[in-house]
């Protein structure tokens, strides 16, 4: 029986009949991806984000440095200067290399004041790698994708 199997192609006719029995119309599902937004899980990490203070329109950053320590990959600098009026560090210089991230989500965790979080935004291809490493404007407006029209 075993030997009639194997000269009959006995388990690509199996797999076959597997393969077809799954392509029937009534199980297909399709998106309509640019015209209709997909929704992502709750817990989704997209594209990073660098919070303002609404009442102030100033950033939350308090330059710790916190978020680039934790960063596995080492993508994220920080560079402050230390203010002596205030005595506190006023954030001069924020960027992040997305085309290295892992969307692991430590960052967002090690930030003391909630500063750095991953959004749900997931459109983040480009052509290039020229636009994958964002800087503190671009961070704290987000990502432009281009509607589909």
């Amino acid at each position: 029986m075993k030997l009639l199997r194997k000269i009959l192609l006995g388990d690509l006719w199996d797999g076959l009949k597997l393969t077809f029995r799954t392509q029937a119309p009534k199980n297909i599902y399709t998106e309509q991806y640019p015209a209709e937004r997909p929704r992502v899980a709750e817990r989704f990490r997209g594209a990073p984000r660098l919070n303002i203070n609404p009442t102030n329109g100033e950033t939350l950053c308090i330059s710790c440095d916190l978020c680039a320590i934790v960063c596995p990959e080492k993508l994220i600098k920080v560079t402050s200067v230390r203010n002596p009026e205030t005595r506190r560090k006023d954030l001069v210089k924020f960027t992040y290399d997305l085309s290295r991230c892992m969307f692991c989500g430590l960052c967002e965790d090690a930030c003391p004041v909630d500063a750095l979080e991953l959004t749900q935004d997931f459109e983040l291809a480009g052509y290039s790698r020229e636009g994958a490493i964002w800087d503190r404007q671009m961070l704290e407006e987000g990502p432009h994708p281009q509607r589909f029209r």
